[in-house]
């Protein structure tokens, strides 16, 4: 912990003292579990901190080598990792199978991605950074489960004792016996390092007779298809064909293993990651592989852009105009930012912004809105008229010219809807206004939007787009 001390004062410098006290606590403080697989999202609902600031900070705390960032792939279903990474770029597969839940998914950066922290083991020494010595409750508990999964403080191993009948430890290359009294019941044998399991529907008249079953996990075998079985004694040979332990465990699919995996809380998606401002800029070029194609099932596009800024630099001269847009590309740049958005990119005159949910948009381009004027007003003139479009929907995440963009149809409406926009107005889809957020803040503002229909250039059908006045 001595070595911290420094990376914290540093830290310091990039992030909020409050924040900082808190992690600085946590590393000294936690017991070595709260310290694996960090939900940023958690730790700041818990501490009383600021969502956002609280996520910038583990971001300059992991570029500083306080904390690890692991982006693990999630089944939807259950909410196990199926799959752990450093990095964004080896999120390679086209599907995600999760034996446990019987499904494959197509993964999604804003569903089945999470980001999480694990703090450094030249910081600090942790079980989870030796995953194959825990023991099986807490390899459940730190490795397997995502972080969206609010397991029990206190009662864990009580509460998970009530759907595990038998659990053991094998060896690599080892072969062991399993010997159970079967009850009526769908029975789950899951293996939680190489993802296998297989179902036993346990059902009909009662055996005397020992029924038999053997496994091989070896990593290939995912053991899908259901077998039925009689209640009555059952005798599992299991075989460990790995070259590391493996955790089997017999148990019953009842109402306590699904309260236990029922109970939910928000996590930090890549996502919202990929649309916060301190990530775009710590990490710029190396997030996503030239070749990858990552999958956004929404995210909210703003576009700006100044009206009349030619006929502004034929009026003031080249040099005021360009530090007058400069000045309105930094304060657009600052509400973003506070509005847990990223700026994608500048396009001559024009910003193209992203944020995690449409009502975080329209808030934004309501400060812009402001903003401008003020500006204009503090300046006696009327040289910053700026046009706004806000668009949701689905998109790829890519890597285009050593930056990370965005492509599809939605990012095209978006840039067209503002288009439509003249100065000071705020043009937005329906799918940002069916936001019931963005509705209700609309509500409370007295702020009644006008609807109208639109063609846009390319787009077959038409749209409705709102004004916000």
């Amino acid at each position: 912990m001595g070595e911290a001390q420094p990376l914290f004062a540093m830290l310091r410098q990039s992030a909020q003292p409050d924040i900082v006290e808190a992690l600085e606590r946590l590393v000294r403080e936690a017991p070595d579990r709260k310290l694996g697989r960090v939900n940023a999202l958690a730790f700041a609902s818990n501490e009383g901190l600021d969502e956002e600031q609280t996520i910038n900070a583990f971001l300059h705390a992991s570029r500083l080598g306080l904390f690890e960032m692991s982006w693990n792939v999630l089944c939807p279903g259950c909410g196990g990792v199926l799959d752990a990474n450093t990095s964004l770029k080896t999120v390679q597969s086209d599907e995600y199978t999760c034996a446990l839940c019987a499904a494959g998914y197509e993964p999604t950066l804003d569903e089945m991605v999470e980001v999480t922290f694990t703090v450094s083991p030249r910081v600090r020494r942790i079980d989870a950074h030796n995953p194959h010595e825990l023991p099986p409750l807490e390899y459940f508990r730190q490795i397997y489960w995502g972080s969206g999964v609010n397991l029990p403080e206190e009662d864990y191993e009580a509460k998970v004792d009530e759907f595990v009948m038998e659990s053991l430890e094998l060896p690599p290359g080892e072969k062991a016996v399993i010997s159970l009294q079967l009850p009526e019941a769908f029975v789950i044998i899951f293996e939680p390092v190489t993802h296998a399991a297989q179902f036993l529907n346990v059902k009909g008249a009662p055996t005397k007779e020992r029924q038999s079953l053997s496994l091989v996990f070896d990593r290939a075998h995912r053991h899908h298809e259901t077998i039925n079985l009689r209640p009555g004694p059952l005798r599992i040979v299991v075989e460990n064909h790995t070259e590391v332990r493996t955790l089997p465990s017999v148990c019953l699919a009842n109402d306590a293993l699904h309260a236990l995996l029922g109970n939910r809380r928000p996590f930090l998606t890549a996502n919202r990651l990929l649309s916060n401002q301190t990530f775009r800029e710590i990490y710029r070029t190396d997030t996503i592989d030239v070749d990858q194609r990552l999958k956004i099932t929404s995210l909210t596009f703003l576009f700006t852009d100044l009206r009349g800024s030619t006929e502004l630099y034929e009026r003031v001269g080249d040099l005021a105009a360009f530090d007058l847009v400069k000045t309105h590309f930094a304060i657009l740049n600052e509400i973003v930012g506070a509005e847990a958005g990223a700026v994608v990119k500048t396009i001559g005159d024009a910003v193209m912004a992203t944020f995690p949910t449409p009502h975080r948009a329209v808030v934004a381009a309501m400060r812009m809105r402001e903003a401008m004027l003020r500006l204009n007003k503090e300046r006696g003139s009327e040289d910053l008229l700026l046009k706004i479009g806000i668009h949701e929907g689905p998109c790829i995440a890519v890597s285009l010219n050593e930056r990370q963009d965005y492509f599809g149809q939605t990012v095209n409406i978006a840039s067209r809807v503002q288009h439509l926009a003249t100065s000071r107005e705020i043009f937005a889809t329906g799918s940002v206004l069916e936001d019931p957020r963005a509705s209700e803040l609309l509500a409370q503002r007295g702020l009644t939007p006008m609807s109208h229909n639109v063609m846009l250039r390319g787009i077959t059908d038409q749209i409705s787009v709102f004004t916000i006045p």
